[in-house]
């Protein structure tokens, strides 16, 4: 099945380029608009696989049509010609999966697209997710040890049996009682 597109940007070259490129490569590019507010009416009532928006368009820009739509089953990717922190950073707590930079080309543009909206990417990005999160709680709960070792003259293991034995109290994850303990907000 095709994957159903809609297409934001308040300059109409960008947007014919856009629609060209991904028609020619299976896209169904099923609604256009130059406003964000347009455009978030139309996404929200033909429901797409995916919005490519600009980042800054009449009415609402890319960012706040994309956080509009967080919790939905469209996935949102960003159109700029800028790269700052504070934007990436503000896209990707609105839901933002990833960016095309202005001017593109299509050898760019397709691949990125392919590995978003296949499913075996989703599980991926979801399994280093995973990963990533069981890294970092490791790390927090080894802090959080050496900071009962130091605070309290506890040997290693006495230190990881009052974080596990606390979190299995509470009904919490280690993790969530080693930031109690950082914090200094532990009362165990």
């Amino acid at each position: 099945m095709d994957k159903r597109v809609v297409i934001a940007d308040d300059e109409s070259i960008i947007r014919l380029d856009l629609k060209e490129i991904l028609e020619g490569d299976g896209y169904l590019v099923v609604g256009e608009a130059a406003r964000g507010d347009d455009a978030l009416t139309m996404i929200r009532e033909l429901k797409p696989d995916l919005a490519v928006l600009d980042v800054k368009m009449p009415g609402l820009d890319g960012i706040e049509v994309a956080k509009a739509l967080m919790g939905t089953n469209t996935v949102v990717v960003l159109l700029t010609a800028f790269s700052q922190r504070s934007l990436i950073e503000s896209a990707r707590d609105a839901g933002v999966v990833a960016y095309l930079v202005k001017p593109f080309r299509s050898s760019e543009i397709l691949p990125k697209l392919a590995a978003i909206l296949s499913p075996a990417a989703e599980e991926r990005d979801a399994e280093v997710s995973d990963v990533e999160d069981k890294i970092e709680t490791r790390e927090i709960v080894q802090r959080a040890k050496e900071m009962l070792m130091q605070e309290r003259g506890l040997d290693e293991p006495a230190a990881f049996e009052i974080i596990q034995q606390s979190a299995m109290r509470g009904r919490t994850r280690m993790r969530d009682i080693a930031l109690q303990i950082l914090k200094g907000e532990f009362v165990g």
